[in-house]
């Protein structure tokens, strides 16, 4: 345990409070300051980063298109063909859904993509005014909501799986303001994974009510139960793309690629969407919904993709396609990691809150979901803090349960040790009632 007279200090340096009002960089700044104070280190949980090597075949690419002169040359607002053609070719082998070159433009990250996509719903259905997330979820997607002018509201998927969740998406679709859903899978935090029977409901109330799915995979093919790193071969990524031709898929070069830092992504818009007219856009000169998020949008947000590194995520895609590349290996340990944690932390009184998939155990990955008995979630993210370790409150993920999130990118394998020491201090202290 740190020293607690220093921890408490510095939490009220930082006006934190409960930390009711605490953001994840937040508690990462308060995470070093403490570091720095205690001489002790911490164990960062907090942070969706990923934290493995990314390969040599996306720094060779990268590094070749700078050498042939691409930083002189402004790429094009849809993405140069060399990437085009990868992500259709990518989609196809490891999703198994076609989708034309030119419906895939590559984003500044999946940051980018997803704003775009949602400036892009606001202009292009006025009438419907309201985005729906499936929750818990990444809080800054509501923030760029609220930036854009969007209102939004939520679904928490803890208590609405299966048949539940399809009649609770049908009676708020029914009132007729939901431009699009919005959710990941795996999810962020929770891990729970939409099966096809789940998706194909989704797909077929965005037929129904005309609204649009944007499917985060930003962890894409990381539920590790199954195998999904053979091309063209199943099984493959769950999707709901095979079940309604509204749809948008968000597939991102940080976790899967390890690529994070040269923020790179690919928006795969349907063929029947991206050519898709809404006459509310003809205000723009382009009705399109795939041009008007091209020549309109990514035209006025970054002026297209960084030049160079569209050549990276090609080259990663192209290689994964050829069986060249097994993009999931590396990644794998993520899950591993998950798995250490899990058993120290319900060894030690802790338990799970999004605890099951639809009856199955959970994926071990990128990030789970903990609580302890007795605490909310903003007291167990205190807490923990007196004993070196940085979890995430899921309050402001738009669960409804008590929790943190853990994440399991910045802890290796020579923290485990301390890592027990901790949570067996901390439970042992719980139980008689110390701090």
């Amino acid at each position: 345990m740190l020293d607690s007279k220093i921890v408490s200090a510095e939490i009220d340096a930082m006006h934190l409070g409960d930390f009711s009002g605490a953001t994840i960089r937040d508690i990462q700044s308060l995470s070093k300051i403490l570091e720095e104070k205690t001489g002790q280190p911490f164990i960062h949980l907090e942070m969706g980063v990923p934290g493995l090597q990314p390969s040599q075949i996306a720094l060779k690419a990268e590094q070749e298109a700078l050498a042939n002169g691409c930083a002189t040359i402004y790429p094009p607002n849809g993405g140069i063909p060399r990437i085009k053609n990868a992500a259709s070719r990518f989609v196809k082998a490891f999703i198994g859904v076609d989708i034309d070159s030119l419906c895939c433009i590559p984003t500044t990250g999946s940051m980018q993509g997803t704003f775009a996509t949602f400036t892009a719903w606001h202009h292009a259905v006025p009438e419907k005014d309201t985005v729906l997330f499936i929750h818990p979820g990444f809080p800054v997607q509501t923030t760029q909501c609220d930036v854009i002018g969007l209102k939004h509201m939520g679904l928490d998927i803890h208590d609405f799986r299966g048949e539940a969740l399809i009649t609770k998406l049908d009676e708020i679709l029914s009132v007729g303001n939901i431009c699009g859903i919005v959710y990941s899978n795996p999810n962020n935090p929770s891990w729970v994974c939409f099966n096809e029977e789940e998706l194909k409901g989704i797909g077929m109330l965005a037929t129904k009510h005309d609204v649009i799915v944007l499917e985060d995979l930003a962890y894409f093919a990381m539920d590790f139960r199954r195998d999904l790193s053979h091309p063209f071969e199943p099984p493959f990524q769950a999707t709901v793309a095979r079940y309604t031709d509204n749809y948008i898929l968000a597939v991102s070069g940080s976790k899967a690629f390890s690529y994070a830092g040269q923020r790179i992504g690919v928006l795969c818009i349907s063929n029947v969407l991206y050519h898709r007219i809404y006459p509310a856009l003809s205000s723009f000169g382009v009705d399109e919904f795939g041009n008007f998020i091209c020549n309109r949008l990514m035209y006025t947000l970054s002026s297209g993709t960084t030049h160079s590194v569209q050549h990276a995520m090609a080259a990663l895609m192209e290689a994964a396609c050829d069986g060249s590349y097994n993009f999931l290996e590396d990644v794998r340990e993520y899950g591993r990691r998950a798995r250490f944690m899990k058993d120290v932390l319900l060894a030690n009184g802790f338990y799970l809150v999004y605890d099951n998939d639809l009856g199955a155990p959970l994926a071990d990955g990128f990030y789970f979901t903990v609580q302890y008995p007795g605490m909310n979630d903003l007291q167990l993210t205190r807490e923990l803090m007196y004993y070196g370790i940085a979890v995430f409150p899921l309050d402001t993920m738009g669960s409804n349960e008590q929790g943190v999130r853990i994440c399991t990118s910045f802890f290796s394998r020579e923290q485990e040790p301390l890592f027990e020491e901790r949570i067996k201090q901390f439970h042992m202290d719980k139980a008689n009632g110390k701090r």
